[in-house]
C-alpha cells in the first residue's frame, strides 16, 4: 500500500461524514429529553424578579449549560428545541410557571430565545476540546454561550420589548454576571465528572481543510 493511500485510510478512519455526524439515534433522542426534562425541572424553585426591567433570577440558564457542556452542539441543541417547543405549546415549565408563549410576550423573551444559540455555541466549543473535557476552558465556553450569547438575545429582547436603549438594557444585565459565572464553573465542575465516568458523549470536532469534521475512536 502507498503512502498516501495509508494516509487516505488513516484521515477516513477519524472522519465521519456530515450525513452521519447530523443523523440520530434513538439514545441521543433520549439524552436530549432527560436534559430537556433537566432544565424544566431547574425552573421549579421559581424566579427571583430584579431591576427595574424585572429580568429573573432563575436556575434555568444552568441547565442550558449542563446540557450544552455535556451532550454537545447535536444532542444540547435538541434538548433546547424539544425544551422551547414544549414551552410555546403552553407548558408551564419556566421559571415561575410560565409558558413559552408569556415568555415571548414579555420584555424577558430574549433571554428565553438565547438559550438555543447558547447551547449550541456552549456544545460547539465543548466538541473541539473533547476527547479530554478540561474545566478551565469548559469554564470558558460556558461563559461564551452561556452568559455573552443568552446576554446579546437578552439586550436585544429588552431593547424591542421594554423599550430600553442599548445602555440601559445592558446595565439591566449587570445583576446577574456575578451568579451566572458561579452557575459556568459548577457546570464545567459537573461535565468534568459525568465525561470521565461516561466517555464519548460528545464527538470530537476538528477544523480539517477548511472544513469541521468529527473523529471517531
Amino acid at each position: 500500500m502507498s503512502t498516501s493511500d495509508e494516509r487516505e485510510k488513516a484521515r477516513s478512519s477519524v472522519e465521519k461524514p456530515g450525513r452521519r455526524w447530523l443523523s440520530l439515534s434513538i439514545s441521543d433522542i433520549t439524552q436530549a429529553a432527560v436534559f430537556a426534562a433537566l432544565i424544566a425541572a431547574l425552573g421549579l424553585p421559581g424566579q427571583i424578579s430584579v431591576g427595574s426591567a424585572g429580568v429573573p433570577i432563575t436556575f434555568q440558564t444552568l441547565g442550558v449549560m449542563l446540557t450544552g457542556a455535556i451532550l454537545g452542539p447535536k444532542k444540547g441543541t435538541l434538548a433546547v428545541v424539544i425544551f422551547i417547543a414544549l414551552a410555546i405549546a403552553g407548558l408551564p415549565i419556566l421559571s415561575g410557571g410560565r409558558n413559552g408563549l408569556t415568555a415571548l410576550s414579555s420584555p424577558t423573551a430574549g433571554f428565553f430565545v438565547g438559550f438555543l444559540p447558547g447551547v449550541f455555541v456552549i456544545g460547539l466549543l465543548t466538541a473541539f476540546m473533547m476527547p479530554r473535557y478540561r474545566i478551565l476552558l469548559g469554564i470558558v465556553a460556558n461563559l461564551v454561550g452561556g452568559v455573552l450569547v443568552i446576554y446579546i438575545c437578552g439586550t436585544i429582547g429588552l431593547m424591542i420589548r421594554a423599550d430600553l436603549t442599548l445602555w440601559a438594557a445592558i446595565a439591566a444585565n449587570g445583576w446577574f454576571i456575578a451568579g451566572d459565572a458561579v452557575k459556568a464553573v459548577i457546570a464545567a465542575l459537573v461535565a468534568s465528572q459525568v465525561h470521565r465516568g461516561w466517555p464519548g458523549l460528545i464527538t470530537p470536532l476538528r477544523v480539517r481543510r477548511g472544513r469541521v469534521v468529527a473523529l471517531t475512536a
